[in-house]
């Protein structure tokens, strides 16, 4: 097929994938309830996209299709108690005192459905900072003086970037735990206890990641990208651990996206901040494009520190929503690949023996992850909740963008270290020439 007729057949078949419910469903003995996921309404017929709790924890997903004029809850019931298995045993237990760290830029909407799901925890000992990165308006300042000053603290950042906003609330941190979540998600209830109390289980746990879901799926985009994998990682609760590392991950620790995503995670605050925090010259906001979160990850289990993933720590992620997302978001999730893995080597070149031993699998792997998966052997358009499966479809065009994204990463990393030099002069003269004025 020529290369114009190949991408107008891509596009026809994602303009064909039809929107899909999302709702969750929560098993307790022979009793269901079902309800719709944040934002959509009630479950009607046609494919949904179900999130299966037991017990309130998380279990599985699965993809339902309910006959028109069917009950929908015993429908998708039978399914999920055939389907998804029991919770794990036993509470989260008790959780320590945590900061969580917003950061965001002229997003208002977005973080004040963020904030409301933040504030309604069952986290008994918690605090919240939002941080505002190189802001052009008041909107953000404004929204949390009027709507939440009482419960959350305000941190602007005037550097661009999403690590250096999350340095600045690493600097802002009170609690023994910093927790980190974006400002297009809401947080399930249980969320912040789940993802912070097995710090105080395992006092070698450095960090704790959590599951990631879609709040929404109505536009072709978001279901592809939840088809491809979206950000979760399964039902498993694991812990990696540098000591002994794992037998099934030969490339430990530099996959680090199989840990977790940064819309999901936690640090000791002590383990964290001994590493000097995130790469200011990685991250969305910066040229590297992203790997600030996978940077943390791979510096924090360099220091010895375990690493534990959680699927009952969830929050619903508002999956961008065009066809032109989905391709900003495919090269840079190749340029933060490689952006991070550069910001590790140069920050901790101890790690290149260990890297370049890994190096050859690790080409394979990132073929791997790229390769071009046609929806016609793929099984239709995928099914979303097929997650760390790579069966999925993968449009080549974004195959494309996300190895041009890997090739163009360590330039982006090296070009946003530069600017960040550029910019802290500038800053750093800024503020002398105002001390200067004020005198």
């Amino acid at each position: 097929m020529a290369r114009s007729a190949r991408a107008q057949e891509e596009i026809r078949r994602f303009l064909d994938i039809g929107a899909v419910q999302v709702a969750e469903l929560d098993l307790d003995g022979d009793e269901a309830v079902l309800r719709p996921g944040p934002g959509s309404p009630p479950v009607t017929h046609g494919e949904v996209f179900v999130l299966v709790r037991r017990g309130g924890r998380p279990v599985g997903t699965l993809l339902g299709r309910v006959p028109e004029g069917a009950d929908a809850k015993a429908v998708l019931a039978d399914r999920a108690r055939s389907e998804c298995g029991p919770a794990g045993f036993g509470g989260p237990g008790e959780p320590p005192f945590t900061t969580v760290v917003v950061a965001t830029r002229e997003r208002a909407g977005h973080l004040a459905r963020a904030l409301d799901s933040l504030l309604a925890q069952d986290h008994q000992r918690f605090e919240i900072v939002v941080v505002d990165n190189a802001p052009v308006t008041d909107e953000t300042r404004e929204l949390v003086e009027r709507k939440y000053a009482e419960r959350v603290r305000y941190v602007c950042e005037p550097v661009p970037g999403l690590a250096a906003a999350h340095n600045a609330g690493l600097d802002a941190v009170r609690g023994e735990v910093v927790a980190f979540t974006d400002d297009d998600v809401v947080a399930d209830p249980r969320w912040l206890t789940e993802l912070t109390a097995p710090f105080a289980a395992d006092a070698g746990l450095g960090c704790s990641t959590g599951l990631i879901l879609p709040a929404r799926l109505t536009t072709p985009a978001q279901v592809l990208l939840e088809s491809h994998g979206g950000f979760a990682k399964g039902f498993t609760p694991r812990t990696y651990d540098p000591a002994h590392p794992p037998g099934d991950e030969p490339l430990f620790p530099f996959t680090a996206g199989r840990f977790g995503s940064g819309a999901n995670m936690a640090f000791r605050t002590a383990a964290l901040r001994s590493v000097g925090g995130f790469d200011p010259a990685t991250g969305a906001g910066t040229a590297a494009r992203g790997g600030d979160d996978l940077y943390g990850f791979v510096r924090v289990l360099a220091q010895g520190h375990r690493l534990h993933y959680t699927p009952y720590a969830l929050v619903w992620h508002h999956h961008r929503e065009t066809w032109r997302d989905l391709e900003t978001q495919a090269y840079g999730y190749g340029a933060g690949l490689t952006a991070y893995l550069t910001a590790v080597l140069v920050n901790r070149p101890a790690l290149l023996p260990a890297f370049l031993a890994r190096l050859p699998r690790g080409l394979a792997h990132a073929r791997t992850l790229t390769a071009v998966r046609d929806t016609d052997t793929a099984g239709g358009t995928g099914t979303p909740g097929d997650h760390d499966e790579r069966t999925h479809p993968w449009p080549r065009r974004l195959s494309r963008l996300q190895r041009r994204g890997m090739v163009y990463g360590p330039v982006g990393y090296l070009r946003a270290r530069y600017a960040l030099r550029a910019t802290v002069r500038e800053t750093t003269a800024q503020r002398a020439k105002t001390a200067q004025g004020a005198r």
